[in-house]
């Protein structure tokens, strides 16, 4: 969760009240007082030894490098990537990668097994859900339109070490993602022409290592994911052609399906009795009607209750998962401050309108205890007799497919570039083709690790590893929203006026906007109930910013708690804790609300702060923990490789760090010539 952290503009614990660079004009108001305050800051104190005052100098210097942030001039629209996108765009690429074959597969799963026709109530739980964290991302694309996304946004925020961890699981996320798009589209192929592939592979080709590597390797996911890897080599703009055709094609067979499900359905199949699924399910199972109910519910419109529809909402969040690559996008897009907030919205809406069609024809046609759970439409449509509609249907998976793979390989090798040109990864990563102006070498490398583990691994017990990185960058960015709307100036104030022409304007601007971007109070701010619980103040302040700052990791420290206490078998003494931390929660967001809001104009805001934020985090951290221990000592093995790279490497050549360093020898020049006489 958002972090208290450090001044990025001085890279110093509290902005202007810990190590500022200091100001000239200052210096020459101040007069002698102003002198003997620097020299006391200056000179060790007689009460801390010269060892025990390097040690503290040296751990703050290390939280300082931990935590410090980056700051970003977004008045500037020059970049080294092609700005050809526009609205339509982002919202083909975010239809494209979020509407994927999920929705061919998903509905009959969740029907048969969860929710029943009520199916339609938990797509429409889990669009609002996943709306909170879109409308995140989408005011975080109108405050930093830059390439990076997630990571981007936690790097401006909430500082780098945290940006390292989003922006590496992100990148995990999106190599399993394509992989395992990959494979089941060489699988859905193979299935329309007979399985003639497999048959082959099996015969010729196979691979005897069981819970390692695959029944054998996968060459037709390799040439699918060279061939994307190329076109998004060659142009974001042919790429962004190709994903329009592809999505619209999908969009159709759906509308096709939806269509055709609402002409041939019976509003019968979603009032069905008891009796009427114990006589159509007797013939396979002979017992009682107890286990009948159990198995298929006990009929109507919800038949598995609200629990059954919570249930299908957990499982149909997930098919929401991906109108995050729009955020990717900051730096191709030729308005990113309004494409990017409209094209996540607008994607999910038109996302949710398809689920919603899909599983409602579904649920109209058959009853919803018939669904296959594998291939759900096909079977739909030959209960109605209109087996001619399958080919439509194998099509529209096809296309579906393609595009949910597009979808998984156009953000990764941006996440790659962004974390490469902060220095956070290895910088030849971050090289840009300067004839097409697209990321090459991180395409390539991207495409290639996909390639190799489609080629290689059955991904089936890695894909959930996928849930732990886009959930924890989604919890990361409602904590960042949190986090900038009650701070009294935007961080990246301090990058635009510390580039200006004239180096006078330029120390009094930076110690101006250190003043201002402190988290720290200013002495004269003392510490009181009645400021914490009902704040006077009309514009935040570095006090009322420090507020927010503690209580955001106190909200996110309680949420996580609630969430695990959840996953454990409830009695009275964890039913008591989750009751008295539910009152601490709703008493964090009382006193959030009660601070001053910054009156920066943005193109986009999200609304009903701190609600909104506050409940997007909780989905994400509930969802986290419901993923079993296995995912999680992966995800462990996963972050301990990264760190390994970040403590060798990035923390090292983070270019923040050389920002830093100019500065401190720009202090210490300053210093030596006003040093105490």
């Amino acid at each position: 969760m958002a972090l208290p952290t450090w001044n990025s503009a001085s890279h110093s614990l509290g902005g202007a009240v810990g190590r500022a660079r200091p100001c000239r004009r200052s210096k020459a108001a101040a007069g002698s007082g102003g002198s003997r305050l620097r020299c006391l800051a200056a000179c060790p104190s007689p009460r801390l030894g010269p060892n025990r005052k390097m040690d503290c100098q040296k751990i703050t210097n290390f939280g300082n490098q931990l935590l410090r942030r980056k700051n970003v001039d977004c008045s500037r629209e020059d970049s080294r990537l092609s700005r050809c996108l526009n609205t339509f765009d982002l919202v083909a690429l975010g239809v494209g990668s979020t509407l994927g074959a999920g929705v061919y597969v998903l509905a009959g799963a969740v029907a048969r097994e969860n929710a029943g026709p009520a199916i339609v109530i938990s797509f429409l739980i889990a669009a609002l859900a996943s709306v909170l964290a879109g409308l995140c991302y989408g005011e975080f694309g109108a405050r930093v339109p830059k390439t990076g996304s997630a990571y981007l946004y936690s790097y401006v925020t909430v500082g780098e070490l945290w940006a390292f961890i989003t922006g590496w699981n992100l990148i995990l996320s999106y190599v399993i993602g394509t992989s395992s798009v990959a494979r089941a589209w060489s699988a859905t192929f193979d299935e329309i022409i007979g399985q003639h592939i497999e048959t082959f592979c099996k015969k010729y080709m196979t691979m005897d290592a069981p819970g390692v590597l695959a029944k054998y390797p996968d060459i037709f996911a390799v040439v699918i994911i060279i061939i994307l890897t190329g076109l998004l080599a060659f142009g974001v703009k042919e790429s962004a052609l190709v994903n329009k055709v592809f999505t619209c094609i999908n969009v159709l067979v759906l509308g096709f399906v939806v269509i055709s499900g609402f002409v041939k359905g019976s509003v019968k199949n979603w009032n069905l009795t008891e009796q009427d699924i114990y006589n159509r399910s007797h013939s396979l199972f002979k017992d009682n009607q107890t286990q009948e109910e159990k198995l298929y519910g006990v009929g109507g419109f919800m038949p598995y209750g609200w629990k059954g529809v919570l249930s299908g909402a957990a499982t149909c969040f997930y098919a929401f998962v991906g109108f995050d690559c729009i955020a990717t996008t900051g730096e191709e897009v030729k308005n990113p401050q309004k494409a990017i907030p409209i094209g996540i919205v607008a994607s999910l809406l038109i996302c949710f309108v398809a689920y919603f069609g899909v599983s409602a024809a579904l649920t109209l046609m058959m009853p919803y205890y018939l669904l296959d759970t594998n291939s759900p439409l096909p079977n739909a449509f030959k209960y109605v007799d209109w087996d001619g509609a399958n080919y439509a249907v194998a099509v529209g998976s096809l296309c579906a497919l393609s595009t949910s793979l597009l979808g998984s390989m156009f953000p990764m090798p941006r996440i790659i570039y962004a974390m490469a040109e902060d220095g956070l990864l290895f910088k030849f990563l971050a090289k840009v083709n300067e004839k097409r102006k697209t990321p090459l070498i991180a395409t390539v490398t991207s495409g290639a690790t996909a390639a190799v583990m489609a080629f290689l691994f059955d991904l089936k017990d890695l894909v959930d590893l996928m849930s732990i990185g886009t959930l924890l960058a989604y919890s990361l960015v409602a904590a960042c929203v949190l986090v900038l709307r009650y701070q009294p100036e935007q961080p990246n104030l301090a990058y635009q006026m510390a580039r200006s022409t004239e180096e006078t304007d330029n120390n009094e601007s930076v110690s101006t906007s250190e003043s201002q971007a402190g988290f720290l109070p200013e002495e004269e701010e003392k510490f009181s109930l009645k400021a914490v619980l009902c704040s006077t103040e009309s514009d935040p302040s570095k006090f009322s910013g420090l507020v927010v700052n503690v209580s955001t990791f106190i909200l996110g420290f309680l949420i996580v708690g609630i969430c695990i206490l959840t996953s454990l078998e409830p009695n009275i003494l964890i039913n008591t804790v989750q009751i008295i931390a539910a009152i601490l929660v709703v008493t964090i967001i009382f006193i959030i609300r009660k601070q001053p809001e910054s009156k920066t104009k943005l193109s986009f805001k999200v609304p009903f702060l701190p609600f909104l934020p506050a409940g997007s985090i909780f989905v994400n951290v509930y969802l986290m923990m419901q993923l079993d221990a296995g995912t999680w000592i992966r995800f462990a093995i996963w972050m301990l490789l990264g760190f390994i790279i970040y403590f060798t490497y990035g923390i090292w050549h983070s270019v923040e760090a050389s920002y830093a360093a100019s500065a401190e020898a720009e202090r210490n020049t300053d210093t030596g010539s006003d040093s105490c006489k």
